[in-house]
Parts: C-alpha cells; structure tokens; sequence
C-alpha cells in the first residue's frame, strides 16, 4: 500500500514538472497522470497560462485541449461547428482504427442524432423514473444488507459494479444471472491496450463486442416480434429511428447505453466514498444533517468527473479563446478541468457538499448532447446515500484506490473499505 508521504511526494513531484515544464509539452491526454491522480496539476498549469492548448500526443496525435468552463461550453453548445460525427473521429481523443469505428447516436450530428436518442429517451422520463425509484431502494437496500461487517471488502465490486449492473440490467431487460457480462463489455469498450497490459487488442476488444452484439441480437429478436415494451431494447426495436439500423449501429448504440449507464454512476458511487473520506469535515456535516444528501450527489459527480473529456472536430475554420483552430482539427473538451475553474465555481479545488449552486457544473456535457440518463444517474446516487448513512456510522477506507489509465474513463477498479460493527 502507498503510504501519505509517498503519496504527497508523488504529488510534489508532478506540480514541479507541470509548472517547469515547456507549455508545448504539455499532453493532458497521457492515461498515467489520470491512473496516478497527478493530472490536476497539469490542467490548473494550462488554465492559468493557456486555456485553450494545443497539444501533441504520440498516441492520439494532435489535438486542442479546451481547460475553463466558459470555452467548453461555447464549444458544447455549437454543434455547427464542432462535429461529434463518427466519420470525423467521435467523441473520444484517440481516433479508433479503420473498420473498428462505432456507430452511436452520440457520436453522431442532427437530424439522426435527435431522432435516435428520442428512441429511447422515454425510459428516463420524470414518470418512468419514478416507477422505477422503490426497485432501485429495494436492491440498494439488499446489497447494504449484505455488505460484510470488521472486514476488508472492495467497494468498487460490492457495492458500485454490484449496483450499477443490477440498474443496467433492468434497463435493457436483461437475464439478472448474466449481468456481469454489461460491466466486462463496458470495460472492454473503453479499454486501451497501450497504457493496459490487462486490456484486450484492438481485434480481441472487437471480437468481444461482436459476442455482445449476438446476446443483445437474440434479445432483439424476441422483441421486434413483440408488443413494444418499457425497455431499451424493445424501444430500439420498435423505434422509427432505430429499428432498420444495420448491425455496426447496433452495436455502437449498445455500448453507448451500457458505458453511459454503468461509468457515470458506478465510478461516481466510488469516488463518493472517497472524496468523503478524505473529507472528514465534510462528513461529518453530512451525518449531522443528512438531507444534504440533495446537494452532496451533484457535488460528487463534478467533483468525480466520471468522464474526463469529450471530443469534437471541427467543420470550418474558427477561433476559440484567442486561438485559430482549422477545419478538421480535434477539439476535447477536458470536463474535468472545467469542473475545477474558479472563475465560474466558487473554491472550485474544494469539495463542498452544501454549495449554493451544485449543479453548475459540466459532468453531464451541455447542448444537444447533454447526457440522456443524468436524472437517473442523480437518484442512484441519492437512494444510495439515503440508505447508507442510517445503515452504517461510519465506513473506514483502509487503502488507496486503484485508478483506471485511462483519459477518458476517470473510473477505479478497486477501493478497499472496512465497516466497523
């Protein structure tokens, strides 16, 4: 285990280098600074210097890194200018090899972007989530209750992964035996093999969502024959948008769904649980008045910042912050940097759980292609902490995380917690 000294002086080390370093240097994109937790330093460096950056990446070619609030949103929110197409690239830094691009309506512009994400828009909606609110407290419930007592357990696979896949799960209607198999195609689809020995190649990652693309195939055959139903795949079935895609489009949008269903609430439900432990004043108000709870989840998730970034291209020559960006270059919007611009949000470096204004913040994106299932997201959360905090007075994390390498996934794969009782 990494004691605190090691730990600061990890942190010591990487504010040193962020600040010395040549500006032209500087590659937001590399994965270990986000696997060590080094990458704020780097972002707090381009946000006082130059917020709009022009980076280069061996990996991911080059590429201009947007840093404060104001200028990823004037890029979120102008999608004439800034593609999300996946024949341009999509959404993420790194450009996926030819033959492997996905087809998903995030990564796609109007008109076929808003026709597909009204397909299944609906199972989000205010009505539909309240009907699904006393399934989603009973599992809560269920999983606490099992949870071990004076022993040291991962919370990322008891309690994150576990309640995150049953939600999953219910979504898309999906066999409850099988339901590990949505959170290891979630991984393998944002998985990448140069910063992970443990990641799939790009053919065995392919591959892999091939075999998920037969299971989600036969689930859509037994419903396209059916009377249309409250779940994903029957309302891909049976929307007009959806249900003549070929099955590259198919796939695409699978793993949309399961990536956006299982990442934002699963790492959020983790790093939750840490920013609090490392908050122990913060805690310690939440005990005391626990219907903060309403404010702590939009907190967590700026504060978590469960996907780092999203990428756009540009369609025409432009200027953003002072800069000229041409016509095809990429454009990420770094989410989690914005998230920590204090210009726009108060002590944003802090981790406040009664700010006066805790949804201002860029987790969920802005525009057209503001994240479908935040309301959702929101309310996994709340129950959790509604039912967590009268269950357990305290909660003991007894080592440090394991971090996800990735730029775009800010996700653990482990954190070691202990309940005392």
């Amino acid at each position: 285990m990494t004691t605190t000294a090691t730990l600061s002086d990890v942190q010591r080390a990487a504010r040193e280098a962020a600040f010395s370093m040549p500006l032209e240097d500087i590659n937001p994109a590399f994965p270990p600074f986000f696997q060590n937790d080094t990458i704020g330093h780097y972002f707090e460096r381009l946000r006082r210097d130059d917020p709009v950056h022009f980076s280069r990446s061996p990996v991911f070619g080059d590429y201009w890194s947007v840093t404060k609030y104001r200028d990823i949103m004037q890029v979120d929110t102008n999608h004439q200018i800034f593609s999300s197409d996946w024949r341009l690239g999509g959404i993420v830094v790194g450009d996926a090899p030819e033959g492997q691009k996905l087809q998903m309506f995030i990564a796609m512009d109007p008109p076929v972007h808003d026709e597909q994400r009204k397909a299944i828009s609906p199972i989000v909606a205010p009505l539909n989530l309240a009907k699904m609110e006393a399934l989603i407290r009973e599992r809560t419930c269920t999983v606490l209750d099992n949870l071990p007592r004076n022993e040291t357990f991962d919370w990322v696979d008891k309690v994150s992964i576990e309640l995150t896949t049953l939600m999953l799960a219910t979504l898309f209607d999906f066999p409850i035996e099988d339901r590990r198999l949505l959170t290891h195609w979630s991984d393998v689809a944002t998985s990448n093999p140069i910063f992970n020995p443990k990641a799939p190649s790009p053919e065995e990652r392919m591959a892999e969502l091939g075999r998920m693309l037969a299971y989600f195939t036969r689930l859509w055959n037994e419903r396209v024959n059916a009377p249309p139903r409250n779940d994903l795949v029957s309302m891909l079935a049976h929307g007009p948008a959806t249900r003549n895609m070929n099955p590259m489009e198919y796939m695409g949008n699978l793993t949309l769904l399961i990536v956006g269903g299982n990442d934002t609430t699963r790492n959020s439900m983790t790093g939750g649980l840490l920013a609090l432990s490392q908050n122990p004043a913060e805690f310690a108000k939440l005990r005391a008045n626990p219907a903060l709870v309403d404010s702590l989840v939009p907190e967590i998730i700026r504060w978590q910042t469960p996907l780092a970034h999203m990428r756009r291209t540009a369609l025409c020559d432009t200027e953003l912050g002072g800069k000229k960006i041409k016509k095809g270059e990429k454009v990420v919007m770094w989410y989690l940097s914005g998230n920590r611009d204090s210009e726009v949000i108060e002590n944003a470096d802090q981790f406040i759980i009664d700010r006066a204004r805790p949804r201002n913040h860029l987790s969920f994106g802005f525009g057209i292609h503001r994240c479908v299932g935040n309301r959702l997201a929101e309310m996994q959360l709340r129950i959790l902490w509604q039912e967590l905090l009268p269950r357990f007075p305290r909660i003991e994390v007894v080592g440090e995380p394991e971090r996800v390498p990735s730029s775009f996934v800010r996700g653990y794969t482990s954190l070691p917690v202990r309940i005392p009782g």
